[in-house]
Order: C-alpha cells, then structure tokens, then sequence
C-alpha cells in the first residue's frame, strides 16, 4: 500500500486537489440556492414556492450519476461545451441544494411561528424577522444535518469518475489498471477520502458545541 502512494504520489495529489477543488465550488453554490430555495417554500409567494418545491423534488428524486450524464452528454448538444470537471460541480450543486434545502426548511419550521408573530407585531417587515430572529435560530439547528450534506458531497464527486473528471476516484482507477494493485489502490483512496471528510466532521461538530 505504501509503494502504491509512492510510486504514485502526483496522480494521487492531482485526484485529490481535483475533488477538494470541486467540493468547494459545489458546497458554495448549493448552500445558497439551497438556503434561498428554502426561503421561497416558507414564504406566503405561492408561485415562487411552487418553483421551488418542483426544484427540490426533481433534483431529490433523480440519481446523482444521471444529472451528472444529462449536463455531461445531453446539454452538450445543446451548444454548451462542457468537461467532466465541468459537469461534475454543476449536477453536484444541483443535486445537493435540493437536500440543503429541505434541511434548511425543517430548521426554520423547527422554529415556533409565535416568534415571527412577535418580531411582526414589533415593527418587523416579513423579511426583517425572517432575518434577524429566525435564521439565527434555525441555524443552530440545521448545523449538523447540514455538515453530513457536506460530508455526502465530498463523498459523492467520485461521481466525476465516470465522465473523466480526473478526481481522485478516476485516478484509482487508472493507477489500479496500471498497477494491478486493486486492494491497495482503493485502500489509499479510502484513507484519502477519510483525510478530506473527517477534518470537516470534527470542525462542523465543534461550531456546533460554540452555537450552543
């Protein structure tokens, strides 16, 4: 197992700052469409919540690997080039702020409707309160649900494997081919991934303890 990291080292990295890179760009984007489509299901705009809830449902309900397919295969041929790498954080994005989204949803929900009442009747505008009594609320309990998204996320760009997105799967997949190291090549990978989602685990665990 040690010689196969070694030997391999460059790939292993290459896989590994692919993955971390697109973790990145979809825990950022599916955080905030998640959080605004949460917004919009909770809010009295009926057609606006209608939307939403249609986003959330076709994106909850479809597998990860054909939403990555459909942007990898289909949309190209709509005119909009895309690589691997580029497909990958897209349908990740999408898929994940479906689940952030019903996350962030049974937080505010979470949150008795006699606090609304109350920033209301003191002056509040809808958004106000949503804001500066709510939110703040809603957090403290969407945290650790929220941190096991993001861990799913990570886990789930192997995904990118499939379309050649030169993520740290793809490449355990080409070193295994290469090497005839199966056992071991997966077994550094493993380690890898745990090196990517445990520091991430331990952090959304404390943030949680300081909330509290």
């Amino acid at each position: 197992m040690i010689n196969i990291l070694v030997n391999h080292w460059p790939q292993f990295m290459q896989g590994l700052s692919s993955t971390i890179m697109c973790s990145l760009i979809a825990i950022f984007f599916s955080l905030i469409i998640g959080v605004i489509c949460a917004l919009v299901e909770v809010s009295p705009c009926r057609i606006p919540h209608l939307i939403a809830r249609i986003y959330v449902e076709i994106f909850r309900n479809i597998p990860l690997l054909i939403i990555v397919m459909i942007f990898y295969l289909v949309v190209p041929q709509m005119g909009l080039k895309l690589t691997g790498f580029g497909a990958g954080p897209i349908a990740l994005t999408l898929y994940t702020s479906a689940f952030i989204s019903e996350t962030v949803k049974s937080g505010i929900n979470s949150i008795g409707i006699g606090q609304m009442e109350g920033a209301r009747s003191n002056g509040m505008s809808y958004v106000q309160a949503m804001r500066y009594v709510v939110l703040p609320q809603a957090l403290k309990v969407v945290i650790p649900p929220l941190g096991n998204q993001f861990i799913s996320l990570i886990k789930n760009s192997s995904v990118l494997a499939f379309v050649a997105g030169f993520d740290l799967m793809y490449q355990a997949d080409v070193i295994s081919l290469a090497s005839f190291e199966t056992v071991n090549t997966y077994v550094v990978v493993g380690l890898l991934y745990l090196v990517l989602t445990l520091p991430l685990s331990y952090y959304m665990r404390y943030l949680e303890e300081k909330l509290a």
